[in-house]
């Protein structure tokens, strides 16, 4: 199997299943208890979080552990409005947020709270014209994505950042689909939040973090003492333990984007000369290094995705947790693509283990599949 949708999770490596046995078979009391073994558990607790710091920049207090980057959305938005000055509720996203982001925005907007959404150009960059009509005095809080799950496409977080602040409100950040693949510095981001998942860069699912800067006020969502009164429950230590494994895995950042780019535009530049029907999203914009968007003409993602199946390689149609259906994606859709385009959209996203030849297997076994398809398109046309 060639495992081309690396957005969508990415496997276990190998020392990170390492890092997490011993943890499941020796370190298994509750990181709370005052006894032996529960204060064994506690320093591995200690252990990682230090790890975690380190790699992503910020302190260990300002770590707060979650089971992913969902739950940690949902604690910095609706935890960080609770905390905000009354004379302000007004909340800001972008219209690309990841579909999970923008169902929590609706139920806000059902509960009174003010939303607004910062729309996209026609390359799936934001439009920071639009941003900084809505970012007034009167807003409480901005939540964007580092980097869209579909098209790849990196937002402009410092500069977002630097708005809200002047504005008075707070900024949180999904980094979900960008720690991992590109380098990252929490102390210097701009964001006054950070949320991430470690099954994005070969840890566990099941966890994640949330980066609290310190000193900025936050509610908790769930009562206890854990996570210094922050986040209760008790900790997910074996998927703690793996996901700063996973981090501290990660090495040379720099030099992992600059393979994943040069394999994504080999595969790009071979799809395009096979196919000339071939159209490539966002091919301009700044992208996370090992995502593609695309279509084949206008032939339907189902078919396309059976073709890919039968080569032995798993893609996808966007989004994991929306596909599936037959909706267009509302990422496309924000950017002005026809449905029926966007209906044809397929997502080849690379990572740690893609290698040159998958691609070339991919650009040697594909095209003879899909040309045939794609003649008989132009002859039914209209």
């Amino acid at each position: 199997m060639i495992y081309l949708d690396h957005n969508a999770t990415t496997p276990l490596a190998p020392s990170v299943i390492a890092a997490m046995l011993p943890v499941l078979s020796d370190l298994w009391a509750n990181t709370s208890s005052q006894h032996a073994p529960g204060q064994d558990a506690k320093r591995a607790l200690g252990a990682a979080r230090a790890t975690v710091a380190r790699i992503v920049g910020c302190k260990p207090v300002e770590v707060i552990f979650t089971s992913g980057a969902t739950e940690a959305n949902h604690m910095a938005v609706r935890g960080l409005l609770a905390a905000t000055a009354s004379g302000r509720n007004r909340v800001i996203f972008s219209s690309v947020e990841h579909a999970g982001h923008l169902r929590l925005a609706r139920s806000l907007a059902q509960a009174g709270i003010p939303v607004d959404f910062i729309p996209v150009r026609g390359d799936g960059t934001l439009d920071m014209a639009a941003a900084k009509a809505l970012i007034t005095a009167d807003v409480a809080l901005v939540s964007l994505m580092a980097a869209n799950n579909e098209t790849g496409v990196l937002m402009p977080v410092s500069e977002v950042a630097a708005l809200t602040h002047a504005a008075g409100a707070v900024m949180h950040v999904d980094a979900t689909q960008f720690i991992g693949k590109l380098p990252f510095n929490f102390a210097s981001c701009g964001a006054d939040a950070v949320s991430l998942s470690a099954h994005k860069f070969q840890g566990p699912k099941g966890v994640g973090a949330l980066l609290l800067r310190q000193g900025v006020a936050l509610v908790p969502q769930t009562s206890g003492s854990q996570e210094r009164g922050r986040r209760g429950g008790t900790e997910n230590l074996a998927g703690i333990v793996g996901m700063a494994a996973a981090l501290d895995l990660l090495g040379d950042v720099g030099n992992q984007a600059d393979r994943l780019a040069t394999l994504r535009n080999t595969l790009e530049t071979g799809l395009q000369q096979a196919m000339p029907e071939t159209h490539i999203w966002c091919q301009t914009a700044r992208r996370l290094p090992g995502t593609s968007y695309l279509r084949f003409g206008q032939l339907s993602v189902d078919v396309v995705l059976q073709r890919l199946e039968r080569l032995g390689v798993a893609a996808s149609s966007g989004a994991a947790c929306s596909s599936g259906g037959s909706e267009p994606s509302h990422v496309l859709a924000a950017m002005g693509v026809p449905a029926e385009e966007a209906l044809a959209a397929v997502r080849f996203s690379l990572g740690a283990t893609s290698t040159l030849a998958e691609v070339n297997h991919l650009l040697q076994t594909l095209p003879p599949l899909l040309v045939p398809l794609l003649r008989e398109e132009m002859l039914t046309a209209p």
